[in-house]
């Protein structure tokens, strides 16, 4: 292999070459071969096209960059650094260490210019659709003519591995359906997976696969062929008509003698004696590590004082929109910042024990369309259950293509793909997204939703036909270990209300917290609206006394969603027992747990040993409420196709089920 030449673009992309094989050989862990062939895309991209400031990572007309294949964690970081971005070569040098800015994958909130969470392959990709979906809608609803102050690309760096996974199909898909022109993916050919060559698993023709699916797909020989490069990424910026495909092919651990186009170099550092003839291939110092000349380094930080007059001139464009558009510029601010708008919850609907029963998912319905009305940045849809899940905003149009001003996403039957765009619309910021599909489904979402809750995403999942009682459907889509598999997720917020006031302050719960996403837990059947007069404290604190607030109950019947109502029919039959039964209304352990240490005892005293749950699903993780004398009423086993009734009394969840329970307990 010919040395590098020695022009000082060449420089830069060898400089960061060095710096990721360096910090992952001083980590002994690590992925160098991607970084070492993607250099030269990632520094054409970021020198000659990305519109960003390390001075303000944050500005909202920036570029995006995902890095989605984020094993190559150490190309991103190096790049930061280069930059400006605030990471230190000591920053670099510590690489994947406790406590490091430089942790093994990317991790959002953690490390400046860091746009996304990626490892889990494909979701990178999923977010940037996300983040495109963003930027069309906020361009579309703010944007006037002379004057764009939503105007950016969102870029992707994907791997084999991210186009092998679902997810990116899912969301691919739907990006070419929606047209999403600004969004331009550089694929990293380099025909190399852990196992082996790409061919044992991955035949598939890519370029035709994205032009089906109505991408732009630009086709580069050589991934060290700067020119062809930046003629790439220009043909995509151009075409504004769809997403873009720049199949890129390179050659994984590029200038390594003996480990280029292996996949030794995937997933292991090169080791000391190849490091150094990789550096003499480079053309660069091999007795000295982590070397960046002050040629290198006054080059890249040049986009610092670029990135200021980039923004500025933005900044200026802005002054000028406030001035003719005042009313559109503090919604727009409102909008970029988070705010919950000015009467926000003003509709709220309350409903009485004398309404008719409503089922939670269609109260849920009411409650996110009244306050559609007066929070304009609550924007989603539904996996192709719109009319199941009601998560149809009436007062606005569906998101299509040519219609980006419409709030109703159409993300069709797309689970995974639907929970990780949700997150990159929250990440590119200006939205506060929400997605539903059935309980039982939620399996298809848990990569993205255990991903959101990491980086403390404040989404909400709304997750209809919540148990058994869904009934005729039968086991396939009757959820009874989805409730607990979710609270098993750190961060995650699950609440299951009871009736359709519960529902009413779960969204007002949700949209007030801004550190976590909530999972909205809603019935098929419909539920009487409880008379809560006389409860005792409040859903923010997880649980609280529904019925019989007296200090020394004779038993606790504790329980969540459509369970409390036969809670409280058993609470009543046992009253004229003379057992005197209190019942805890439980629609979130988490909150729970939050609670202050007087409340959990006031509610549930530890003297009081003798406890019932009831939920129509898994028993596990109740023990923790009833302790070793209590007794839980769930469904270990899956369910059965009969009518929702039918097999909720089938499996126990009956007021003579309860009563008799407790009585047998009150008696031992």
């Amino acid at each position: 292999m010919a040395c590098a030449s020695k022009n000082l673009d060449q420089q830069c992309i060898n400089t960061i070459r060095t710096l990721s094989i360096d910090a992952i050989q001083k980590a002994n862990s690590g992925h160098p071969g991607a970084p070492m062939g993607l250099a030269p895309a990632a520094f054409v991209l970021w020198k000659y096209f990305l519109k960003h400031n390390p001075g303000n990572p944050a500005w909202i007309d920036r570029d995006r960059f995902v890095l989605s294949g984020g094993h190559a964690s150490m190309l991103l970081y190096s790049l930061l650094y280069l930059n400006g971005y605030g990471l230190k070569l000591d920053d670099l040098k510590n690489f994947r260490q406790w406590k490091s800015k430089t942790p093994g994958h990317p991790e959002f909130g953690h490390t400046s210019g860091v746009e996304t969470t990626t490892g889990p392959l494909g979701q990178g990709l999923a977010n940037a659709v996300g983040m495109a979906i963003a930027e069309c809608h906020l361009g579309a609803r703010f944007n006037k003519s002379g004057k764009k102050i939503i105007d950016h690309n969102t870029y992707v760096i994907c791997g084999d591995g991210d186009l092998m996974e679902g997810v990116a199909d899912e969301a691919v898909s739907l990006a070419g359906h929606l047209g999403l022109g600004k969004l331009i993916v550089i694929y990293d050919d380099n025909s190399i997976s852990i196992e082996g060559k790409t061919n044992i698993t991955f035949t598939e023709n890519v370029t035709a696969k994205f032009k089906a699916m109505n991408w732009h797909v630009i086709e580069i020989d050589d991934g060290n062929d700067i020119k062809k490069i930046m003629a790439g990424i220009q043909a995509g910026k151009d075409n504004t008509e769809k997403p873009s495909l720049i199949k890129l092919r390179t050659h994984i651990a590029y200038g390594s003698p003996n480990k280029q186009d292996t996949c030794d170099a995937h997933g292991a550092p090169l080791g000391i004696d190849e490091i150094k003839l990789v550096k003499e291939n480079y053309g660069v110092p091999i007795d000295k590590d982590f070397y960046v000349s002050k040629e290198v380094l006054k080059e890249s930080r040049k986009s610092v004082e670029l990135g200021k007059e980039k923004e500025q001139q933005w900044q200026d464009i802005f002054n000028e929109y406030k001035k003719e558009f005042p009313e559109l510029a503090g919604e727009f601010v409102d909008a970029i910042s988070g705010f919950l708008t000015k009467g926000w919850d003003s509709e709220i609907p309350e409903f009485k024990s004398s309404d008719e029963p409503i089922a939670t998912r269609a109260a849920s319905g009411k409650v996110l369309n009244s306050i559609a009305k007066n929070l304009p940045v609550l924007m989603g849809g539904s996996a192709d259950l719109a009319s199941s899940n009601k998560t149809y905003i009436n007062s606005s149009k569906d998101f299509q293509k040519n219609a980006y001003d419409g709030r109703n996403i159409m993300f069709g039957v797309r689970e995974h793909a639907m929970a990780s765009i949700m997150s990159g619309m929250y990440l590119h910021s200006g939205i506060r997204p929400y997605g539903g599909t059935f309980l039982v489904f939620a399996d298809y979402m848990r990569p993205a939703i255990r991903v959101a809750s990491l980086m403390n995403l404040p989404i909400i999942y709304v997750f209809t036909h919540d148990s058994v009682a869904v009934g005729e459907d039968g086991p396939t889509h009757q959820p009874v270990e989805h409730i607990t598999s979710l609270r098993a997720i750190p961060n995650l917020n699950v609440i299951r209300p009871c009736d359709a006031n519960e529902t009413s302050k779960a969204w007002r719960y949700a949209l007030q917290t801004f550190d976590s996403p909530t999972a909205l837990i809603l019935s098929r059947q419909k539920l009487p609206v409880l008379d809560k007069q006389d409860t005792d404290g409040e859903l923010k604190y997880g649980a609280y006394i529904i019925q019989n607030t007296e200090k020394n109950p004779d038993i606790i019947l504790i329980a969540s969603g459509s369970e409390v109502h036969i809670c409280i029919k058993a609470a009543n039959i046992l009253k004229g027992k003379k057992i005197n039964a209190r019942v805890l209304s439980m629609p979130s352990w988490e909150l729970f747990e939050k609670a202050p240490d007087f409340y959990k005892e006031r509610i549930l005293p530890s003297n009081i040993k003798n406890r019932i749950a009831v939920e129509a699903g898994i028993t596990m993780g109740w023990e923790r409420y009833v302790g070793d004398f209590g007794k839980i009423i769930g469904i270990d086993c899956f369910g059965t196709s009969a009518p929702g009734s039918k097999v909720l009394e089938e499996y126990g969840f009956t007021t003579n089920n309860i009563v008799e329970t407790a009585v047998a307990m009150k008696n031992e």
